[in-house]
């Protein structure tokens, strides 16, 4: 009898306790409209954005311009030139110049982000203004990726409209180029899909300093657009494993299929020419446009139609840098124009001197999950083209492949198997011969050739080549 009744007073109890928590659930729907409102009073621009995202109450709520003209004169206007203590419940009236009653509702807010994107990038420019004397290229770009939390995703689109977004799993931060890698358990079936973009991804308060939140509102910049139905027959397939094939897309995108046609990851190669603005100045629908480039009227030799250039190469694979070489003073003669294309010569067949090495074995690596595995043949190459004047012209970030050659070097002392490399794009091709040297296990490239096209040298320079 005693233990019934002590169970009894404990269930009671129990019961009590549960009620006393019910009761003190908080719901916001009862709350004074001003108890809220003080409460968003305390949070920063960025939290204030992210609770704007809860429900229309809130966003309602978190576009109240008392809140925001505050965050706003506290960035933005003059600061006080005098000292003195003051009340952290400055009245609304001494705001009133700036036209508080006359504003609609989230009109400082809007006022706030313009501006602070517009400062944010205008740190950006700044920063991307010291230039490498060797590529040609903003010193600080890496900098710039990680100040700024700059990420990149893709979206896939299927056939009836729906999206499956996908965030970086992985970034290499390369010499010349970013490679963004991207995988998962679960992608949506290949055969159902119609369309890839990519995006650059930025918080919305851009700007140094800034601690930003992990799930905080982030703006889209669209970078490139791919077409992925009939993809195995569209795409160029560059390599295979035992596990998965490699189809190459232009600008850089990569798509690893298993073999069973289905998505293993997808990688991308971006160059840093432009990519910071490319990724940050854009709108989720439309690519951002850089400033139409004003020809540069040539000067033309009577021996030499383009001279002074130089290239900057990287091959690689991830971490692994199997090449990095500047090549200065390049030159073609007027004469060297076939097909439409001209012609620069980097390493010549003939010139012992000028053969390198491609230094470690040359695989593209992958890892998914439980998996990984090494397509041979396969790396990534980036090369950088610079006028007489030092400025960017032609710029290539892209996954590639040595195809066996069907004759073999006519070099004596390379006695091993050739291949040859020949990347095009529309501004011109890449074509590397290279041969295997047998005994120090290494890969030689003996022959290195860049085809400009004449449509791109005419409107760079306003000739007529």
């Amino acid at each position: 009898m005693q233990l019934s009744k002590t169970k009894e007073t404990h269930t009671s109890k129990q019961c009590t306790e549960t009620s006393i928590k019910s009761n003190s659930t908080v719901n916001f729907d009862s709350v004074p409209l001003e108890i809220i409102l003080k409460i968003f009073s305390y949070l920063d621009a960025e939290s204030l954005l992210c609770t704007g995202c809860v429900n229309k109450h809130f966003y309602h709520l978190s576009n109240d311009n008392i809140i925001w003209i505050k965050i706003y004169s506290k960035s933005f206007l003059p600061k006080r030139k005098k000292w003195r203590t003051e009340s952290v419940q400055e009245p609304a009236d001494s705001l009133s110049f700036l036209g508080l009653q006359d504003r609609e509702s989230g009109y400082w807010k809007k006022e706030y982000i313009v501006k602070e994107i517009a400062a944010g990038k205008t740190d950006i420019i700044q920063l991307l203004k010291p230039v490498n004397a060797y590529t040609g290229l903003p010193v600080k770009t890496k900098d710039v990726i990680k100040t700024f939390g700059l990420r990149w995703i893709i979206i896939l689109k299927d056939r009836n409209g729906k999206e499956h977004i996908r965030d970086q799993a992985d970034i290499s931060l390369n010499e010349t180029s970013v490679t963004v890698f991207w995988d998962g358990v679960r992608w949506p079936p290949l055969d159902t899909l119609s369309s890839l973009q990519l995006f650059g991804v930025t918080p919305v308060l851009l700007g140094k300093g800034k601690v930003h939140l992990n799930n905080g509102p982030r703006r889209r910049s669209l970078i490139s657009e791919y077409e992925l139905a009939h993809l195995t027959e569209n795409a160029k397939m560059i390599g295979c494993d035992a596990l998965v094939e490699l189809y190459s897309f232009d600008q850089g995108l990569l798509v690893g299929l298993w073999k069973k046609s289905e998505i293993a990851f997808i990688m991308a190669s971006l160059h840093y020419h432009h990519l910071i603005e490319r990724s940050t100045l854009g709108s989720a629908t439309m690519r951002h446009a850089a400033a139409p480039h004003k020809a540069i009227l040539d000067d033309i030799d009577p021996e030499y139609g383009m001279h002074g250039y130089q290239m900057h190469i990287d091959i690689y694979n991830g971490g692994n840098t199997y090449m990095c070489s500047t090549f200065r003073s390049l030159f073609c003669k007027k004469g060297y124009i076939r097909n439409g294309y001209l012609r620069l010569s980097v390493i010549s067949y003939k010139k012992n001197a000028q053969h390198l090495p491609l230094v470690g074995n040359v695989g593209l690596s992958w890892r998914v999950d439980a998996f990984e595995g090494s397509v041979q043949n396969c790396f990534f190459l980036d090369m950088t083209l610079l006028d007489d004047s030092q400025t960017p012209f032609w710029c290539v970030s892209a996954p590639v492949n040595m195809i066996l050659s069907a004759k073999s070097s006519g070099l004596y002392q390379y006695l091993g198997p050739s291949y040859y490399l020949n990347h095009v794009d529309s501004t011109g091709k890449v074509y590397m011969e290279l041969v295997w040297m047998e005994e120090t296990s290494e890969y030689y490239i003996v022959n290195l050739v860049l085809y400009l096209s004449t449509q791109k040298v005419n409107s760079w320079f306003g000739t007529n080549y």
